[in-house]
C-alpha cells in the first residue's frame, strides 16, 4: 500500500473508508500482502473486535486476540487451521488489558509456545485484576460511587455484579517482552514503530508501520465511537481525558501522514488526524455540558450523568457513564473551572469557578 501523496498528507476533512463491510466471522480479509484481518465475536453490546496477523516467517504475529472461552478457543481452532492456513503463531502481542484484547493470549502463548509482547502496565493490571476480585472489595468500591453521589441502588448492583474478568482472561504467561514507545519491532521483515497511548487504558500499545503508512491504533482512535474514558475508584483524582487528549496531540506529531488506521473496533479509515480533532471537539462538547449544568447549581457526577448521556442506562452502562463523566469533571478542576465542594451529606459536588461562574 502506498503513502499518500505529500500535498495530501494529514489533510483530509472526512473519514474514508477502503472497506464496505468487516470480514465475516471466521474469515480474514487481506489488507496489504503479509497483513490479514479478522473479527472476533464479543458478548457485549460492542459485538466483534478486531485483529489483525502480520506474516512472521512460517507462522503469524497476532495483534489483540479476543475474549477467553471455551467458545473462542474452539473459534480459534478453527480459524487457524482454516483461513490462517495451518501457520502457527510466533508472537502474541497485545495492546491493552482489556478483555476483548488480551484474553486469548495466556492460551495462545500456551498452545504454541509463542512470546508475549505487551506494556509493562498492561500485563500488570491483568495480573492484579485476576489476582484480585472485585466481590472481595465490594464496600470499597461501592463507598466510591456513593461518594460522588449515585444512588444506593444502583452502587449495590455495579459493585455485587461478579468479577467477569476472571472468567474472560486466560491465565497470562509468567514472562513478557515489555514494549515501550519509541521500540523497533521486525517482523517477519516489516519495521513497526511502538507508539503508546493513554487516557482508555494505561500504555495502550500501537504498530506503525512507515513504509506502508498502516498504524495499527487499537482502541486509541476508532472511527465513529469514542473509547471510554474513565476515572476508577483506585485513582479517584486521575486525569484520564487529560491523558487521552495529549496522547492525541502525539499522536498527530508523530505521524505527519495520512496512515490506514486499522482500529480494535468499525472499520479501518483514512484520516486519522481529521479524527483526532473531531474527538478532542467530542470531548470538548461533553464538558460545555458539564458546565451549563452547573450553572444551575452545586453537581455530583451522579447528578451529572443524564445531562452528558440522556438515554436510559443499564447498571453496568450507568456504571461506565458515571466513570466517564467522572473523568470530565477531574479534567476540568485541572483546568480551573470547577472545584469540589466540601459534602455537607457525605457526596462530593462541584461548583463553577471563576469566569465560568459569573
Amino acid at each position: 500500500m502506498s503513502a499518500v501523496p505529500d500535498d495530501q498528507r494529514g489533510s483530509r476533512r472526512t473519514l474514508q473508508f477502503p472497506y464496505e463491510e468487516a470480514p465475516k466471522m471466521g474469515e480474514v480479509r487481506e489488507i496489504v500482502p503479509g497483513i490479514l484481518w479478522a473479527c472476533l465475536p464479543l458478548p457485549f453490546a460492542l459485538n466483534h473486535v478486531n485483529v489483525y496477523f502480520i506474516e512472521d516467517g512460517k507462522g503469524w504475529a497476532v495483534f489483540d486476540n479476543g475474549v477467553f472461552s471455551k467458545k473462542m478457543c474452539e473459534f480459534w481452532e478453527q480459524l487457524l487451521a482454516g483461513p490462517l492456513g495451518g501457520r502457527p503463531i510466533t508472537k502474541v502481542i497485545v495492546s491493552h488489558h482489556h478483555p476483548d484484547h488480551i484474553g486469548m493470549s495466556g492460551w495462545l502463548c500456551e498452545k504454541y509456545d509463542a512470546p508475549l509482547l505487551i506494556s509493562q502496565t498492561a500485563y500488570l493490571m491483568c495480573v492484579n485484576l485476576s489476582l484480585n476480585p472485585r466481590q472481595d472489595r465490594a464496600s470499597f468500591y461501592y463507598d466510591f460511587y456513593r461518594r460522588y453521589g449515585m444512588e444506593e441502588e444502583t452502587a449495590r448492583l455495579i459493585t455485587t455484579s461478579g468479577h467477569r474478568y476472571l472468567t474472560m482472561v486466560s491465565e497470562l504467561p509468567e514472562t513478557f517482552l515489555r514494549l515501550l514507545s519509541g521500540d523497533e519491532l521486525y517482523i517477519g521483515g516489516r519495521r513497526c514503530r511502538v507508539l503508546q497511548g493513554d487516557g482508555h487504558a494505561p500504555e495502550q500499545i500501537m504498530l506503525y508501520i512507515p513504509d506502508e503508512n498502516i498504524l495499527l491504533a487499537a482502541d486509541q482512535v476508532m472511527a465513529k465511537i469514542s473509547p471510554n474514558v474513565s476515572v476508577w475508584s483506585t485513582d479517584p483524582d486521575s486525569d484520564p481525558l487529560g491523558h487521552f487528549l495529549r496522547s492525541l496531540r502525539l499522536l498527530e506529531a508523530n505521524i505527519p501522514g495520512d496512515p490506514l488506521v486499522l482500529a480494535g473496533h468499525k472499520l479501518p479509515f483514512y484520516g486519522m488526524h481529521q479524527r483526532c480533532r473531531e474527538l478532542v471537539a467530542h470531548h470538548d462538547e461533553r464538558c460545555a455540558i458539564i458546565a451549563e449544568a452547573c450553572l444551575k447549581g452545586p453537581k455530583s457526577v451522579a447528578d451529572l450523568v443524564p445531562y452528558v448521556f440522556p438515554r436510559e442506562l443499564d447498571p453496568q452502562q450507568h456504571g461506565f457513564a458515571f466513570s466517564e463523566v467522572h473523568a470530565h469533571v477531574n479534567r476540568m478542576i485541572r483546568r480551573g473551572e470547577v472545584h469540589w465542594i466540601e459534602p455537607q451529606d457525605g457526596v462530593y459536588r462541584i461548583a463553577l469557578s471563576g469566569m465560568l461562574a459569573q
